[in-house]
């Protein structure tokens, strides 16, 4: 691995910063402290900072030369609603808050990048360093955008990374097109005619009709979509009644729907609307459907995946840049690429080796209560960033 020495020699400093962001987790736009400690930081280096934009979002812009060219850099700083079953020393102090996604490493390998491109300024344009709140269900990254970022910002292309457990410390993987799915969420109210369980016949029962709805939306996925494209539709919910010897008059069915593209979600949709309303009336019952559309599907463009591919072989050696397999897990780095040409790709978090005594005795995956970031990946993270910040910014203007 081609490491960047200064950063090496301030691996630990940064990875202080991390663990104390790890011990105060902040959820969704409620990030001020963690707002507040990156913009010391990147003022204490001389980097002039921009707050507010997604409410607790931080925006630090490094300069050099005359071109005006740039690039944007992206770590999300939100932590999850969990209770951390760990007890090392920087475990959260906050009950029910835990930074089990590694937004705390993320935070800290873009700042620990920040800090020697503000003291190297080896490139010719202007890096914007993007501190993103609320990816964990807020939408930061659309809030950001809505506030204004690429008008404030003007930047030519975005880049995000992510902390990958399973994946080998010191490998990278990337893929061009679909590479997280969209996140959406359903809910399905049946309304029929309560009675007595001994006589139904006096009734309508909502539960049957439910378990048709269910079934039926599971052809959507066998029969009605392509079999080449991918969709999951997941009834995750179903609520009713209230005793045994009453059928109820209404049940709620909640799930979710994950696509790579946005035509196979119009389908699921529609089809979904569809078999609600039809079965319900085929059993006179009535039906309010709903469907959210969350997060959008992230998809890599090519010619900034590619370039995203050569720095990480430069830095990794190519054989360490593996091709990312799809996932059905979203990631709000989707609305960035709406809007700018970029990429999105992971970095390898290990298999959890590397976690203090005292941690949980579940697995070190991502959304675990026994999770923690790896702070071997801080100087290499770090070393990628500052990479393409330089390679994008050249001075002759070659990505």
């Amino acid at each position: 691995m081609q490491l960047i020495e200064s950063i090496l020699k301030d691996a630990a400093a940064i990875a202080a910063t991390r663990r104390d962001i790890h011990a105060h987790p902040e959820l969704c736009f409620e990030e001020e402290r963690t707002a507040d400690l990156i913009a010391a930081k990147l003022t204490e280096w001389g980097i002039p900072v921009h707050r507010g934009l997604g409410k607790t979002g931080v925006v630090g812009v490094v300069r050099n030369g005359t071109s005006p060219r740039a690039i944007g850099l992206r770590a999300d700083i939100d932590a999850l609603p969990i209770t951390e079953h760990n007890q090392f020393a920087h475990a959260s102090r906050h009950p029910g808050k835990m930074h089990a996604c590694g937004h705390d490493g993320h935070t800290a390998m873009l700042l620990a990048a920040a800090k020697y491109l503000a003291q190297h300024r080896d490139f010719d344009g202007t890096v914007y360093l993007v501190f993103q709140p609320a990816e964990e269900g807020g939408g930061g990254a659309r809030e950001m955008i809505r506030d204004g970022l690429f008008e404030r910002f003007p930047m030519e292309a975005m880049f995000g990374m992510h902390n990958w457990p399973g994946l080998k410390v010191g490998q990278f993987a990337i893929r061009n097109g679909p590479c997280f799915a969209s996140s959406n969420e359903f809910c399905i109210r049946i309304r029929g005619k309560g009675a007595h369980a001994a006589m139904p016949h006096l009734g309508v029962d909502p539960v049957p009709v439910a378990c048709q709805m269910v079934q039926a939306f599971q052809t959507i996925i066998s029969r009605n979509k392509r079999p080449i494209d991918a969709g999951v539709i997941s009834v995750t919910m179903i609520h009713t009644g209230e005793a045994t010897n009453v059928v109820p008059d209404y049940c709620e069915i909640q799930g979710t729907v994950r696509t790579f593209t946005i035509e196979v979600l119009d389908l699921i949709e529609q089809r979904m609307r569809t078999i609600a309303q039809h079965t319900a009336a085929a059993f006179e019952c009535e039906c309010e459907f709903e469907f959210a559309r969350n997060y959008p599907p992230t998809i890599n463009h090519p010619a900034e995946t590619e370039f995203a591919r050569r720095v990480m072989a430069e830095v990794v050696g190519p054989e360490n840049v593996l091709e990312f397999e799809p996932t059905m897990g979203a990631e709000d780095f989707s609305y960035f690429l709406l809007e700018k040409p970029g990429a999105y790709f992971v970095i390898g978090n290990g298999d959890g080796d590397h976690r203090d005594s005292g941690h949980g005795m579940g697995p070190c995956m991502l959304h675990n209560p026994s999770y923690d970031f790896n702070d071997e990946l801080i100087p290499l993270g770090a070393t990628l960033w500052v990479r393409l910040a330089e390679r994008w910014l050249a001075p002759q203007g070659a990505a």
